[in-house]
């Protein structure tokens, strides 16, 4: 059977690909936050994952408000980088791991979900940015993706609880799929942050403190947190968070944090990341 060998969390602020694009990596502003991920870089490096199960939101490039599905699953053979504005990114595509996604989409539904399969989708920076921080710009990704949408942009937002429940039968997916490949999966999104009306530029450092060391082991009080006091704590866009549940729900209930790296802030946005291995 595939095997899981770890879990990531990490922000995918598209500022972070700009600063890439752009040569910023290394300035004052931008040097901290690339720095920490050093460690979680040369974890990915040593691990020789083979899948990576990413799961993000889209930002109205490839969904917009019109037809917004809570839950999505690629199969395509291929995924290109979208056109987010200014022509897409000087990327490699994502070669998908299309069996595995459609093992896991028919356990989804097995599971009474009913997730919007995409056989044709590009995909924006929710992707982009995470494969970057831990792979870095290979001419071609050195691992196929499963890619998973999570709606955290529309409300009714799925619930916490319901995106742990994804994690579970994703676990169950990966435990079941016969072969040796060994996956990683990557949760991804916030930290605190909000973009619009009257707390316009609000960042949470305390409570994004407290994830970042709390999501190893007190992952309960997570789950178990409302929509709207993921809003709260968090913010509007902070609740994007709810999407590093599915990876936390998939991996055992002891696990060992390796690494974690916070900044702030990243444009206007608390970021930072952390690497957990099963214990």
């Amino acid at each position: 059977m595939a095997k899981i060998i770890g879990g990531v969390g990490t922000s995918h602020v598209p500022s972070i690909g700009a600063a890439l694009d752009k040569g910023l990596a290394d300035t004052p502003d931008w040097k901290p936050f690339f720095d920490g991920y050093i460690p979680g870089k040369q974890w990915m490096a040593d691990m020789k994952p083979d899948i990576a199960v990413v799961i993000f939101n889209d930002h109205g490039n490839s969904f917009f408000l019109d037809r917004v599905p809570t839950f999505a699953v690629g199969v395509a053979e291929t995924y290109h980088p979208v056109d987010e504005g200014w022509g897409p990114r000087n990327v490699p595509d994502f070669k998908g791991a299309q069996d595995l996604s459609w093992h896991f989409v028919d356990q989804l539904v097995e599971r009474h979900f009913d997730p919007l399969v995409c056989r044709e989708i590009d995909v924006d920076h929710g992707l982009q940015v995470p494969m970057e921080l831990f792979f870095g710009h290979p001419e071609a990704w050195p691992v196929k993706v499963l890619p998973i949408w999570v709606n955290t942009i529309q409300f009714p937002i799925p619930t916490p609880q319901r995106c742990w429940d994804m994690g579970k039968v994703l676990r169950d997916a990966i435990e079941s799929f016969p072969g040796d490949e060994r996956v990683v999966i990557m949760g991804t999104g916030g930290l605190s942050h909000q973009l619009q009306g009257s707390r316009a530029g609000f960042i949470n450092r305390t409570a994004d403190e407290a994830w970042l060391n709390g999501i190893a082991d007190n992952y309960d009080h997570y789950r178990n947190m409302t929509r709207e006091e993921y809003v709260e704590e968090f913010g509007s866009e902070g609740a994007e968070l709810i999407m590093w549940l599915v990876m936390r729900a998939a991996m055992n209930d002891k696990v060992t944090l390796k690494h974690r790296h916070y900044h702030a802030p990243a444009s206007m946005t608390g970021a930072g990341m952390v690497v957990l291995e099963n214990a």
